[in-house]
């Protein structure tokens, strides 16, 4: 008897078929490989190593040349890129309303005009009541304020403005005021940015318009044009001032900072408008400062802003950048800072406006004795929102009237070949156009052991993939102790990250497969712990695109475990559509590591995002520029043919828009089943 059970507690000592349970599998998934805040310290070394330094220029002369090479890339490389060319030619379209009653010396004019053809955005025109020969002229923007043009604070400087003889133009902004709404949602311009035409160039264009406008009055002077705007007005003044040069003087109020600054202080990380897809690849705010030389630039910032660009960190960089280069001019005097500390909050209150009165006296009114650089009192004289509404179309355009407009026609691509050598040759010349529409990386892994554990039945080892020196990438493998390696290696993703694969690593588990569970950018360990999605943007305004960097980082553990760790072309299973997408991607771009694709609940069609009404700040890889323009969900899966690629559970879309793919494998001698 003793024998035999001495025998029996050997056996269970030896014998490896004590299955691991599901919290054990779920404790081995949620092992952090990762040091604390790696995420965030890579994606800001990464970005922060990419924005352009400012040039080192000896005279004005050099730096005149300078700045329009820069505006000319700004132009050509940001802002005018697609249909917004076309948007850029038309000409700008101006209905004047009624007129009602300001207060003491002045008037406002209701009026609205054309962005962009479709696109009308409601402004006040407040004027002096009597006028002669040509006066200052002030485009008044707004930032990110629900009263919108009705603001307060943004009357009463418009008001201040008219009462000492200027013309003062006050417009709406996307979003906000009239202009409210969730088409108008900041995080939905990126909807153009998929297909192909930049999210950026609404913005713009309603600031150029608006100039247009202004300037064109009978009684403005062009050499006395200013703008200025609080927060997200702070961004529309030193982007319309820099890039404009009718703007003669501007007054950004706590609206930006270098992205060299917003990397390090999160609180300045600009939502899409601000950091646009590309234009930190031409330029940066710094830079764009300094362009301002040598016309009169005032600043502002406030001591202790309770949102964003603080004047401690966001004011110095400014001032270092910009001040040589005025200094070039020898106009070193027209450059000035204001710091705000009544209440030194994020304002535009009566300090910060007599700030501004006091720049325009000096600069518009030189040698005036009689103006004043004190506040006018005019509270009194306030509207209400109703009292200053402006009658818009009732089909005014906005981002995703604009974006489905656009999608219709997308993507542009010829059909796919019907003999095989002319696929080899599409294909080949295809994955180029992908690889680059991506901006697609080529990454070396090197691994580093991160230490194993076994539970039960199940081994695991966890793995840093260093990718390059840029990334590091989370990875965990899984096999069962007894597995012989005939059940094949897959690497698996998931839009919740590897935590969420418990189940389906247990079916792989079972089925003695060997198994890697990886985390690429942005996703479960590798995601940014704070403000994530404004990193996204930050990584596609430096020139990279997160969707091109999570199929890159896939890419590259495919050639890793099929060089290193010898596993052979090696699947990929993807769940979610966000991960799907990049695994496709993936497997376009990697026809020898990568053998078959199996997508779970994929999209059918790039299309989706746009009917879906989708937003960046929920799926920032998703709106990569221009992949709808040139790809869609089926040219993109043409390029893994003849390797095989099954959709589990998809959008609606995709039996119908895969149909096609079926001739198509066969021209390359497979059949094709997406959905078995």
């Amino acid at each position: 008897m003793l024998r035999s059970l001495a025998m029996l507690s050997l056996l269970l000592v030896a014998t490896p078929w004590v299955c691991a349970d599901d919290a054990d599998l779920q404790e081995l998934l949620e092992h952090p490989i990762l040091e604390p805040n790696q995420p965030l310290a890579e994606v800001q070394q990464y970005t922060e190593a990419r924005v352009p330094p400012m040039p080192m220029v000896r005279s004005a002369e050099e730096w005149t040349r300078h700045a329009e090479q820069v505006r000319r890339g700004v132009f050509d490389k940001v802002v005018f890129r697609g249909e917004a060319a076309a948007w850029r030619d038309a000409a700008t379209r101006v209905e004047w309303l009624e007129t009602i009653d300001g207060g003491p010396g002045y008037r406002i004019k209701k009026l609205r005009y054309e962005a962009l053809p479709g696109l009308w955005i409601p402004a006040l025109l407040y004027e002096p009541a009597s006028l002669e020969g040509k006066v200052p002229a002030v485009l008044n923007v707004n930032g990110h304020d629900g009263k919108g043009k009705a603001a307060p604070y943004k009357q009463i400087r418009c008001i201040n403005q008219a009462k000492r003889g200027m013309l003062a133009l006050n417009v709406e902004w996307f979003g906000m005021g009239q202009l409210a709404g969730e088409n108008f949602h900041h995080g939905r311009m990126n909807q153009l940015d998929l297909c192909g035409t930049s999210g950026l160039a609404p913005f713009y264009l309603a600031m150029t318009r608006a100039l247009d406008l202004l300037i064109a009055l009978e009684h403005a002077d062009p050499d006395r044009v200013a703008v200025t705007g609080l927060s997200g007005g702070g961004w529309q003044t030193i982007t319309i001032s820099s890039l404009d040069t009718r703007v003669k003087l501007t007054d950004p109020v706590a609206g930006y900072s270098s992205f060299r600054t917003r990397v390090r202080n999160l609180s300045d990380l600009g939502d899409s408008e601000q950091t646009p897809c590309d234009l930190a690849a031409v330029t940066d705010y710094a830079e764009m400062t300094a362009m301002m030389a040598p016309r009169p630039t005032l600043l502002t910032f406030n001591a202790k802003d309770d949102c964003c660009f603080a004047a401690d960190h966001a004011l110095p960089p400014l001032m270092n950048a910009a001040r040589p280069v005025f200094e070039l001019y020898g106009k070193g005097d027209n450059l000035r800072s204001h710091v705000n500390h009544d209440p030194g909050t994020h304002n535009y209150e009566k300090e910060n406006r007599e700030a501004l009165y006091r720049m325009l006296g000096d600069h518009f009114y030189a040698g005036n004795t009689g103006y004043s650089a004190e506040e006018i009192p005019c509270a009194d004289e306030l509207k209400s929102a109703e009292e200053l509404r402006v009658a818009l179309p009732a089909d005014n355009g906005d981002f995703h009237s604009l974006a489905l407009a656009l999608g219709r026609a997308l993507p542009r691509t010829a059909p796919l070949p019907t003999e095989a050598r002319a696929a080899a040759e599409w294909q080949k010349s295809r994955r180029t156009e992908l690889s680059e529409v991506v901006r697609a990386k080529s990454y070396t892994v090197t691994a580093e052991d991160a230490g194993s554990e076994q539970k039960g039945d199940v081994a695991a080892r966890f793995w840093r993939l260093h990718m390059g020196d840029a990334w590091t990438v989370p990875a965990t493998e899984l096999t069962r102790r007894d597995a012989d390696g005939s059940g094949g290696c897959v690497i698996l993703v998931a839009d919740a990250g590897r935590k969420s694969l418990g189940d389906e690593v247990r079916r792989r588990v079972d089925a003695g497969q060997r198994i890697w569970v990886v985390d690429p950018f942005y996703f479960g360990e590798c995601r940014v712990p704070h403000r994530d999605y404004l990193f996204a943007l930050l990584v596609a305004t430096v020139g990279d695109r997160p969707l091109g960097i999570q199929a890159s980082q896939l890419a590259a553990v495919a050639r890793w475990l099929e060089t290193d760790q010898k596993a052979g072309p090696v699947d990929v299973a993807a769940f979610g559509p966000r991960s799907s997408l990049f695994a496709l991607v993936a497997a376009a771009l990697e026809p020898r590591a990568i053998g078959r694709a199996e997508l779970h609940h994929s999209l059918g069609s790039l299309k989706e995002i746009l009917e879906g009404n989708g937003s960046v700040d929920k799926t920032p890889e998703l709106f990569c520029f221009g992949l709808l323009e040139k790809f869609d969900i089926v040219p993109i899966t043409a390029l893994v043919a003849p390797r095989d690629v099954v959709f589990r559970e998809p959008s609606d879309r995709v039996g119908s828009e895969l149909a096609v793919l079926k001739s198509w494998y066969a021209t390359l001698g497979k059949e094709f089943d997406p959905l078995r």
